[in-house]
């Protein structure tokens, strides 16, 4: 067999894997669909309020950006999402009211983080921003630098008009049990690569990471039943907790630094 012919024969076979790859890979992501679902809707809870109104003092301005995570999709009562429990935790740390705006939008990627932005009104100016983003760029193949990118966007915006910043970066995938391998391991790789990508991005601006992979990915590993809702995707309200635990000492350190 001549080089050329086998150089050939090569090629060919490794097209051929990579086309059978893509199609098992895509199967896998409808099975993974089918799954899931949409057993909780679209829309999350509502959760924007003054929390812990009674306490002395202004009220601290949380504004919360990001996808389902973070606006809270999976919970059932407003108390129970992450913007909800971190603006109650705040308020018991420093003793004020927070008030809570969550611009997230379920189904966001980090391209919709602009967006987000521009809803905000005109004159308003918050204390701390939380973004949690990341996921749906993952399972939409987003590159981790084109997600970065615009993620950094959104943290110069930010800093831009005075405000602190945390990004939650984003979380395991490979914890969702419903994606199939080898597609669930694919998605941890990724969703690893573009929480470096995010962890690097933050530093450089000046922004706090917060590793949510290393922080919670293991106990939702090791606990799906608890700290996954109904349709073993989003959180539950166990999940939001930990979460936003693992948040809180970031935000309150941000807020602190601005006395």
């Amino acid at each position: 067999m001549t080089r050329l012919r086998f150089a050939t024969i090569l090629a060919s076979v490794v097209v051929g894997c990579a086309l059978g790859i893509r199609i098992l890979l895509a199967r896998q992501a409808a099975i993974a669909r089918r799954r899931i679902g949409k057993p909780l809707g679209e829309q999350s809870i509502d959760a924007d309020r003054v929390w812990r109104s009674s306490l002395p003092g202004d009220a601290v301005e949380l504004v919360v950006l990001g996808d389902s995570l973070a606006a809270g999709l999976g919970a059932e009562h407003r108390k129970q999402t992450l913007g909800g429990r971190i603006a109650k935790a705040v308020a018991w740390e420093l003793q004020q009211p927070v008030r809570l705006h969550t611009a997230a939008v379920v189904g966001s990627e980090s391209s919709a983080l602009e967006h987000q932005l521009d809803s905000l009104p005109s004159e308003y100016r918050a204390d701390v921003a939380v973004i949690v983003v990341g996921g749906n760029d993952v399972t939409h193949l987003v590159p981790a630098s084109t997600a970065s990118a615009q993620l950094e966007r959104a943290i110069l915006r930010l800093q831009d008009a005075g405000t602190p910043v945390v990004v939650g970066t984003c979380p395991d995938l490979g914890t969702l049990r419903p994606v199939p391998q080898p597609l669930r391991a694919l998605l941890s790789r990724m969703s690893r690569r573009l929480a470096a990508e995010q962890t690097r991005v933050a530093w450089r601006t000046g922004a706090v990471p917060v590793d949510l992979r290393h922080l919670v990915g293991p106990t939702f590993h090791a606990e799906p039943d608890e700290m996954f809702s109904l349709d073993r995707f989003h959180p539950s309200a166990t999940g939001y907790r930990r979460t936003a635990e693992a948040l809180l000492p970031a935000v309150v350190t941000a807020l602190r630094s601005r006395r």
